[in-house]
């Protein structure tokens, strides 16, 4: 096998937030294959950077009272110290707000200058006059210019789907100060783009996109390629264009720059000959993994630029989906948008390295974050599947025979069946078939642990006869075992490096397929934990956004009444009224028509009902109300109410409630759930 060089990049997080698990899957994925890269022996590099240039930085540093700059080097620490946390293996870690970076920035954009790829051009853009700044799409909301639709972004409607220009909007305001904003001209710099359109054609069909990817980005080329804006006015936190005071790179084109920086950086200190990567007659390879979201910009813009500027292209550009928890977008209020620090706080990161390695394809599907699936799969497969192979034959090889292998491979052939996997596990993490590598590994985890139940060591040692059947059966189950932990290495780093300590020896594609034996071994030690569905639940709780307060006129049903303030008798039937909420307490409960789809008592409680709940676009919420003695399970079926659909999830001995219906009444058999007019649809708003 000849040794390749390998340079492998993510996309850049953008630093005015935290790491979520969302974003985890990308940088899993590429540090899993970058990870395998480098145990094949090839030159493999894998950089990334902070995102850390843009308008939103600029504000958010802003309301902060802090410097930008103080704000992004703060951020990049949270990033390092979540992704170290998960293992996350860059070769280096920078800024898009560094020296290299604008140095190539300026370098690539005047090249493109020089070669006729920049035009000016005087536009006409919203301008806050408040702030004294040009708003960007985002900083504007609005009417609807297609539907009316009230309070929508600038650039499109949540309502009708619409896209439009931000001077389109009906009624604009700026969301950085409220003001209404006015017209104003500007000279802005443009890159060519369909000057590149063939190339770009060509490109994108050569098989450096998955093939829906090419498929979606045909749609830009039937419509005609647009010139891109690549400046913005001051005031902008980034770089300034080159000759050109006030105006500044819009972050897009300072971003994907970034990896030429990092890389540039490492080189650097590395004594790494950059241009042998970066040249168009480079033979070395190049990649970037990123998220759906982002292609245009990754294969279109950046290869555009690239050939402009007398670079190479990308081999490739592999795109993945997003993460749904529990089938259903990540949400603060259901406690499913979870913060990479929650998830450590709270479990062992090998846990979800494993379940998205067991999820992944070369595809761009939507990989869905199953919690209960989450549990079952790493208990079963990781410390009931392979873990256990050691755990049941370690002690012997201890206790009974001085903690050393034994001279004899019992089984030559099934070793050599777990050896020949290689080629094909092999192939399987090349092409980013995860899932299809998990799969046949675990194939094997259940031979071993078949072989390890059907010669029973643990009977074999009770017999003075048959000491040495049970040394070699026991040496035989590790041997199986460090197979597989080697071709998991890529997967569980941390787990792999404590089996290493553990048998004495490295896991490596170049020692794998010759077998220990007369080989000293460690004590073992457990090497994983089972997953507990308290800390689970420990980490929805913590990414839960409570509500502090529910209107007292609507109260959810199963809930206990607020204790009240007044000391006045209330009118028979009512509850009195307790202490005011203001209008910003009110406005945090996302109130929603919901439609029952399924009813049923519960057995072993008096007072409550299981509901499933449509709530709109396919999702379904479970409820428990205490409605019982009101209704007929069955009579509520096919009935529309209101849920409260942002509150925190409850985990009750009978189930996790999702969510509260809102009922009105004294109690018992006089209580009546809440029902929207004809005509309201499930997932619509109360207002």
């Amino acid at each position: 096998m000849s040794q390749r060089k390998i340079l492998i990049t993510s996309a850049l997080p953008y630093a005015n937030g935290p790491i979520h698990l969302g974003h985890l899957l990308e940088y899993i994925q590429t540090d899993i294959w970058s990870r395998f890269q480098k145990a094949r022996g090839h030159e493999c590099y894998y950089v990334c950077a902070d995102d850390a240039h843009g308008t939103p930085i600029m504000l958010k540093a802003q309301q902060q009272g802090i410097a930008p700059e103080q704000m992004i080097a703060q951020t990049k620490i949270e990033h390092e110290a979540d992704f170290a946390g998960f293992a996350i293996g860059f070769d280096n870690y920078y800024s898009t707000h560094s020296e290299e970076n604008r140095e190539f920035a300026s370098l690539i954009y005047q090249r493109l200058d020089q070669a006729g790829y920049i035009k000016r051009k005087t536009i006409s853009q919203l301008y806050d006059p408040q702030k004294n700044m040009f708003l960007p799409d985002r900083f504007v909301k609005g009417d609807c210019p297609k539907c009316g639709a009230l309070d929508q972004n600038g650039d499109s409607c949540d309502v009708c789907g619409a896209t439009y220009s931000p001077t389109d909007v009906k009624n604009p305001r700026s969301v950085v100060s409220g003001a209404t904003p006015v017209l104003k001209d500007s000279e802005h710099y443009f890159f060519d783009l369909p000057a590149f359109s063939q190339m770009l054609q060509d490109w994108t069909r050569s098989g450096a996109l998955q093939e829906e990817m090419a498929n979606k980005l045909q749609e830009w080329f039937t419509d005609g390629l647009q010139m891109w804006d690549i400046s913005r006015d001051a005031p902008y936190f980034g770089f300034e264009i080159p000759g050109a005071p006030g105006k500044f790179f819009y972050v897009w084109l300072d971003a994907p720059i970034g990896y030429l920086a990092s890389f540039k950086n490492y080189c650097d200190t590395n004594n790494i000959d950059f241009d042998s990567f970066w040249q168009p007659d480079s033979n070395a390879e190049v990649y970037h993994f990123i998220g759906k979201d982002i292609i245009y910009f990754h294969s279109l813009f950046w290869p555009a630029m690239l050939e402009g500027a007398g670079f190479r292209k990308p081999n490739a550009v592999y795109a993945h989906g997003f993460v749904t928890v529990n089938g259903a977008k990540m949400s603060k209020s259901r406690g499913t948008f979870i913060k990479a620090r929650s998830y450590l706080d709270n479990l062992n990161p090998e846990y979800l390295r494993y379940y998205f390695a067991s999820k992944l394809t070369s595809g761009i599907t939507d990989l869905d974050l199953n919690l209960d699936d989450f549990t079952q799969k790493v208990n079963a497969d990781l410390v009931g599947k392979v873990v256990n192979i050691a755990s049941r034959c370690a002690g012997f090889i201890s206790k009974r025979f001085d903690g050393k292998l034994s001279a004899t491979v019992a089984e030559p052939a099934l070793l050599k069946e777990f050896v020949a996997a290689g080629n094909s596990i092999a192939d399987s993490f090349e092409k980013r078939e995860f899932a299809r590598a998990i799969r046949d590994i675990m194939a094997l985890a259940d031979k071993a642990n078949q072989y390890i139940d059907n010669k029973a060591p643990w009977v074999l040692v009770k017999d003075d006869a048959r000491q040495q059947e049970a040394h070699d059966v026991c040496s035989m189950g590790l041997n199986l075992f460090r197979v597989l932990m080697h071709y998991l290495k890529p997967v569980l780093p941390v787990m792999a490096g404590d089996v290493e300590a553990f048998l004495n020896t490295e896991l490596s594609w170049q020692n794998y397929q010759t077998p220990l034996v007369n080989h000293a071994i460690n004590p073992f030690k457990a090497l994983m934990q089972r997953v507990d569905p308290a800390k689970v639940a420990a980490m929805v709780e913590a990414s839960t956004d409570n509500l502090q307060a529910t209107p007292q006129t609507q109260v959810p049903a199963g809930a206990k009444q607020a204790k009240t303030t007044e000391k006045s008798a209330a009118p028979a039937g009512r509850e009195p009224i307790s202490d005011t909420i203001s209008i910003e307490d009110f406005a945090k409960i996302d109130l929603r028509v919901a439609k029952i789809v399924s009813a049923s008592a519960v057995e072993g409680a008096d007072k409550l009902v299981q509901l499933q709940l449509d709530i709109g676009n396919g999702e379904t919420r479970q409820v428990f109300a205490g409605i019982k003695a009101a209704y007929t399970p069955e009579d509520l079926v096919g009935r529309s109410t209101v849920m409260v659909a942002n509150l925190a999830p409850r985990k009750m001995r009978f189930g996790l409630s999702e969510g509260m219906v809102l009922a009105a009444g004294p109690g018992g058999g006089d209580l009546f759930i809440l029902s929207p007019d004809d005509g309201a649809l499930p997932g619509m708003r109360v207002k």
